[in-house]
Order: structure tokens, then C-alpha cells, then sequence
């Protein structure tokens, strides 16, 4: 079992930054695919971007691209989100996640079966 807890999460301006942390719990996260979700007020959660559990294949959405960088330390558990440049469209909820499948093998939300509880990040303008 794996238990995931966010932090890092705060309120920002426009164009400031913010790094997120995911410190997991359990043997197992060094074998884990990890992942950054959002979910912004009346909107779907949405994947931001995910890493192997080597850390040397990423990928990120377009609407964050080269903007946040996912990066992971497995000798730590610890999985970061460094976000920069932030936009007011950045404001939501972000999840940490998890799974046992092999980065790019994963297809949706759905296969992420360990989440974090959740770190808000506002950004004004």
C-alpha cells in the first residue's frame, strides 16, 4: 500500500512560481508510475504531466509545457511539480497519483490507484 501527501501548495501572482511535493509512503513507489493532476472549480480533473519510475521519461499537457517541470527522487519518495510562470488559469486543486503501470502504457485517469488528498494553488492576477 502506498499513501501519497501533498504539500507546496499557496497562494501566488501571476508570473511567480511554485514547487509542489508528493512524499509517498511503501516500498513500492520507486516501482511506481507518478503523476500531477488538477481540477479547477466546475471542471474535470485533468492529467499535468507524469514520469516514469526511472525519471527519464516525462510528459506533460500542452498548457503547461515549458512552464512546469515533473521531476522525482527515489531515494527521498518524493515526486515535484516545479511550476513556473504561473497564469491565473493555473488555479486549481492538484493531485499527486500513482500507478503500477509502465509510463506510457497508462490510458486514463482511471488506472491511478493511489491519490494524495490534494494541495490548492491559486494564482492571482
Amino acid at each position: 500500500q502506498v499513501q501519497l501527501v501533498e504539500s507546496g501548495g499557496g497562494l501566488v501572482q501571476a508570473g511567480g512560481s511554485l514547487r509542489l511535493s508528493c512524499a509517498a509512503s511503501g516500498h513500492a513507489f520507486t516501482r511506481l508510475t507518478m503523476a500531477w493532476f488538477r481540477q479547477a472549480p466546475g471542471k474535470e480533473r485533468e492529467l499535468v504531466a507524469d514520469i516514469s519510475w526511472s525519471g527519464g521519461s516525462t510528459y506533460s499537457a500542452d498548457s503547461v509545457k515549458g512552464r512546469f517541470t515533473i521531476s522525482r527522487d527515489n531515494a527521498k519518495n518524493t515526486v515535484y511539480l516545479q511550476m513556473n510562470s504561473l497564469k491565473p488559469e493555473d488555479t486549481a486543486v492538484y493531485y499527486c497519483a500513482g500507478t503500477a503501470k509502465s509510463w506510457g502504457l497508462v490510458t486514463g485517469t482511471s488506472q491511478y490507484n493511489y491519490w494524495g488528498q490534494g494541495t490548492r494553488v491559486t494564482v492571482s492576477s
